[in-house]
């Protein structure tokens, strides 16, 4: 076979390929390589080449031992200034690596290991009750803490040192000092090639760390040396007393504390990692998640876990074998050619170059593994495990230098999971959470927060004692309030627990609108909180209100495991004592899956004994708006219902009683309110994408907060402000001057409150001043209104011409103000009429390969007439985007698409068909500028095709220019249909149209594999399906087939998230 030259990306004289490289984050761009280049690709640095290979057939070549070896890479040779000559950084063939190995390897033994269980377990334990104690509300850094229990684990199981981390917020100086040492060792390998004076102070920062850590581990080993009564039998005494089998000798000094450094170093990152990256997967999947619990729960009961349950867990073993497929914390090693060589037997690898196994991708090869980005634990049991092709699987590296540690790991990470399994539910802290990576010598969640909430009704005392195996002492418990969220209202309200399931925000919106409501009902809400939260805690004797919505038929994120939960009980009567009721929010438009999570949610409760207080109620997006659907169901059926319940538990009825309003100081002193918000992109570029007098759609380049990532077909989700002008209109109507600041007092908001804000900013950017106004609003403000004839007016209005007039012309709050100025309420009354702004989400329409670091979007600016016959109506987010220029800051945040939404894993395989109108090209633009990126680089991709709907040819026929360079590449081929001028696509207006006309086309691609993907409005996506099912029947009677309507119904039913994926708006 012809040898083929390994692909390189273009390099800069003397510094080679060091600018491809983010010094902060390398995997990521050694993954932007692996897309651009494929299964191998060479890259250059100052004084050295290295050869990145990244599918398991190339990775098992390079696992020969009798062709590489493995040699500490560049970061290592950095490490190596102060781990020395310890195991993870010395070279092979150095006589201390071997004698230290020879000497630890049997105190990394089965026996060696269950003898450091108590002291494992002990320090679990401090995790477990620190979490208990902090209470079910507190925000955990989970990443933080998982780091302070596998470095206090390594250094009390290997030396009988405690560091205590779980008792001091201020972590030992060796700690902080290792951070840094490992963040400076991983950018002195980015270095440019300059004088080294330029680096003596980072030079002089990074021996200071090394002492104090070298420092440290040298007061341990003569603390040792001077206890000649120490009877402890651990990794440190074996380096004192162990001799090597070899040669005889003892470890030195020196020795024993470059591998005392080592295991405190090697020994508590990755394991650290590896719970980290198991907690996120488990709560981001509700199934495997109970599968994990209900396995501990049957193997170790209620009862103190012992180190003979360690082997019975085996489904805990296979979450952390595929957390660690997906997740290595190590994403790749090192080894060296021996000899020239050649990898698949046609890339040539030199004598003494370095081949990377970069298991980040090697680990999602899709020949190995089906679905390669999913998260399935089942593939990783020991059956299927054992079954895996060589060398699929790697994170503990390969051969004679493979992790000495770990059993020890191992032990380590299936006992922290069984503790934290049996006691506790876990839910995301922040509930669109998106993994985010952060990397130092290994890689890590970034900002990754949960919430810990103990089972069985325990708390920190019993779980103490459950921890310890003794009998907790009989006592009364006294109840932990959840928080109360509404002020008492002094008449001994009966209590409601309120959740709710919500990712665009609009559930939890309207939960605490109820709980706000509550009040004037004579109820006090004392829990409110996500459906996540209540899983085995549902209260009984006291009303529960559940508000959820469903996202093509699956849960809420914050509700997931909720709805996994009430599935798997199989008791009955495991619910009885509680009562509810559920509202659903929906879209008739995804008829197979309308209000499905919410129907379950009613329907389940109901089954397992719950008893139901109030019919359903359900809110359409297509319909009516939500809020008011919501309000209708609360006035006419959610509290009659609650007043009837406690009229039969004997309880007092009582008059309703206004809303208390936030109460609000004004002062016209002007102030400054400095935020610093972590989540801050930044514009760089913005154009204008039409022609003028076209409605104007546009393209904005954001640089993205610092660690996220994206692929294409994700969102962007951006916090808009409101438009200037309406600020400007409120502000008049309640005679704020532009510089006035506010004091906001009152419970249940979410508004910044006891501290005095500009005005400006609560009605910029706190509340959806556009939102049409709400039926029950109306007719408060009509109560408000001190003109008869007003009043008269605004009480028809929220009664028989509402829908014509209040939805149909989106007339707000703010627009009844200016038009009945009799209205007298106050602002605080205002505002509590009001919702929270929301935040918008838009299609990414760029590739990572392009810049890993900016994410475009693409939208079109909503600007009319009013329907209400007041002004302009803006779009408040396409307004508040389109006003934005380069340098100017907004906030935004990265959210998954469904996993159907992205590009196919294999890109040389696996043809495109991409079918848009408009603005839905968005996405498309991220997908084709991937797959011109790759062929640019000399990879070979399948082939894609783009059907865009436009209007007219220069008009808005968006990125035409950079989709001529594409498709002269060969990474697509474009087909345009012309509404406005049908005659200049031959005669096709519409994309519909396109895709018949090009049918015969169309299905040879889909014969050959081809995945499709529509984005545009639902009008667009039901005429595509019609026309897609046309041309299977089609094509059936053409093969002498009949496939009726139902048959081909079910065909293309059978094919969504599999052979097609839609992502459709309004």
């Amino acid at each position: 076979m012809a040898t083929v030259p390994i692909p390189e990306p273009p390099r800069l004289p003397f510094i080679g390929n060091i600018a491809d490289i983010d010094a902060e984050n390398s995997i990521r761009s050694f993954k932007a390589l692996t897309q651009k280049y494929g299964e191998i690709y060479r890259i250059s640095l100052p004084g050295t080449s290295l050869v990145f290979v990244n599918t398991r057939e190339l990775v098992d070549q390079a696992c020969d031992e009798k062709k590489f070896k493995k040699v500490p890479n560049n970061v290592l040779q950095e490490l190596k200034a102060g781990l020395g000559d310890g195991l993870f950084t010395a070279k092979l063939e150095a006589p201390n690596w071997g004698i230290a190995h020879r000497i630890l390897m049997p105190a990394f033994g089965p026996i060696g290991i269950r003898n450091m269980f108590d002291e494992m377990k002990d320090i679990g334990s401090q995790l477990a009750l620190k979490w208990a104690r902090q209470g079910p509300h507190k925000r955990i850094h989970a990443t933080q803490d998982f780091t302070r229990l596998t470095l206090d684990t390594i250094a009390l199981c290997s030396m009988g040192f405690r560091f205590n981390s779980f008792y001091s917020d201020k972590m030992h100086p060796f700690v902080d000092s290792m951070t840094e040492f490992l963040l400076e060792s991983g950018r002195r390998t980015q270095r440019l090639p300059l004088p080294a004076f330029l680096y003596q102070a980072k030079d002089k920062e990074f021996k200071a760390y090394i002492d104090v850590m070298r420092e440290t581990a040298d007061e341990v080993l003569k603390e040792r040396i001077a206890d000649v009564d120490s009877t402890r039998n651990d990794l440190l005494t074996a380096m004192l007393k162990g001799r090597d089998p070899v040669t005889g000798e003892k470890m030195s000094d020196q020795s024993i504390i470059d591998n005392l450094i080592t295991f405190l170093v090697a020994g508590h990152e990755t394991t650290s990692g590896t719970l980290s990256y198991a907690m996120y997967r488990l709560i981001a999947n509700p199934d495997e998640y109970r599968k994990v619990q209900r396995e501990v729960d049957e193997v170790v009961g209620k009862g103190p876990i012992t180190a003979q349950h360690m082997s019975k867990l085996p489904y805990i073993s296979a979450v952390l074998r595929e957390t660690l497929r997906l997740d290595s914390p190590i994403a790749l090693f090192g080894v060296c050619a021996l000899e020239d060589t050649l990898l698949s037997g046609k890339y040539p690898v030199r004598k003494g170059e370095f081949v990377q196994c970069f298991l980040t991708e090697s680990h999602l090869d899709p020949a190995v593994f089906e679905d390669p980005l999913v998260f399935k634990p089942e593939r990783m049991l020991d059956e299927n495990f054992n079954k895996l092709p060589k060398n699929s699987w790697k994170p503990f590296g390969n051969g004679a230098r493979a992790c000495i540690g770990r059993p020890f790991a191992w032990q380590e990470a299936v006992l922290v999971m069984a503790i934290l399994f049996q006691n506790f539910n876990f839910a995301f802290a922040d509930s669109d959470y998106e993994l985010a990576h952060k990397q130092t010598l290994t890689i890590k969640p970034d900002n990754f927060f949960i919430r810990a909430i103990l089972r069985d009704g325990q708390d920190a005392v019993e779980l103490e004692h459950r921890l310890a195996g003794t009998e907790a002492p009989s006592r009364i418990k006294q109840k932990a309030s959840s928080g109360d969220i509404t002020p008492s209202n002094g008449t001994g309200g009966k209590r409601v627990t309120v959740l709710y399931g919500s990712n665009s925000g609009t559930c939890e919106n309207m939960a605490q609108r109820l709980a706000m409501d509550a009040v004037s009902h004579g109820y006090e809400v004392k829990t409110l909180d996500c459906m996540d939260a209540a899983v085995e805690r549902l209260p009984k004797n006291e009303p529960i209100v559940i508000i959820t919505a469903s996202y093509e038929g699956q849960p809420p994120d914050n509700a997931a495991h909720f709805v996994s939960w009430i599935n798997s009980i199989e008791d009955k009567l495991a619910l009885q004592g509680s009562s509810y009721a559920v509202f659903g929010c929906g879209h008739h438009d995804w008829a197979q899956t309308f209000h499905r999570v919410p129907k379950l949610v009613d329907q389940r409760l109901e089954e397992l004994g719950a008893t139901r207080i109030a019919d359903i109620g359900f809110a359409d997006a297509a319909g009516e708006d939500m809020f008011v659907s919501f309000e209708t169901w609360e006035d006419s059926v959610l509290w009659p219902a609650l007043d009837e319940l406690r009229a039969k538990e004997g309880g007092e009825t009582l008059q309703e009683t206004k809303i208390a309003p936030l109460k609000v100081q004004v002062s016209n002193m002007r102030s400054s309110m400095q935020k610093n918000e972590v989540e801050e992109g930044k514009v760089i570029a913005t154009r204008i994408l039409t022609a003028d007098g076209e409605p104007v759609k546009k393209h904005v380049d954001i640089r993205l907060p610092a660690g996220l990532s994206y692929r294409p077909g994700d969102y962007l989700t951006v916090l808009p402000v409101n438009p200037k002008n309406t600020v400007q209109r409120a502000m008049r109507r309640f005679g704020l001057s532009w510089d006035s600041t506010i004091k906001i007092e009152g419970a249940g908001t979410r508004l910044p409150t006891n501290e005095l804000v500009p005005a400006h900013s609560i009605l910029s950017g706190f509340v959806e001043l556009a939102q049409p106004a709400t039926r029950r609003t109306v007719l408060v403000l009509a109560d408000e209104a001190t003109n008869e004839t007003e009043r008269a007016t605004l009480k028809i209005l929220g009664s028989d011409n509402y829908d014509a007039e209040i939805i149909a012309k989106r007339v707000s709050i703010l627009d009844l103000l200016e038009t009945y100025p009799s209205i007298d309420i106050s602002l605080g009354s205002f505002l509590t009429m009001l919702p929270q702004m929301r935040v918008r989400q838009y299609s990414i329409s760029s590739s990572p390969l392009d810049d890993p670091t900016v994410a475009s979007i693409t939208f079109s600016l909503i600007s009319s007439r009013a329907n209400s016959g007041r002004g302009e109506y803006l779009g408040v987010a396409s307004s508040y985007l389109s006003s934005l220029e380069p340098e100017d800051r907004l906030r935004v945040s990265v959210r998954s698409s469904h996993m159907a939404f992205h590009l196919p894993s294999t890109p040389e395989k696996t043809p495109l068909i991409l079918v848009a109108a408009g603005t839905g090209i968005a996405p498309f633009r991220g997908f084709v500028q991937e797959r011109a990126a790759m062929v640019q680089s000399g990879r070979k991709v399948a082939p894609t095709i783009l059907y865009h709907g436009c209007r007219e040819r220069g008009k808005d026929d968006l990125y035409a220019a950079e989709l001529v360079k594409w498709e002269e590449m060969g990474a697509v081929t474009v087909r345009r249909a012309y509404s406005r001028k049908p005659k200049e696509a031959a005669g096709l207006g519409y994309v519909q149209d396109l895709l018949w006309a090009d049918r015969e086309n169309f299905m040879k691609m889909w014969r050959a594999g081809a995945v499709l993907y529509v984005c545009g409005s639902r009008r667009v996506s039901k005429g595509v399906e019609k026309i897609v099912k046309g041309m299977r029947q089609e094509d059936a009677r053409v093969r002498g087939e009949k496939l009726g309507d139902e048959e081909v119904q079910k065909w293309w039913d059978e094919g969504r998230n599999v052979r097609y994926a839609t992502d459709v708006f309004d």
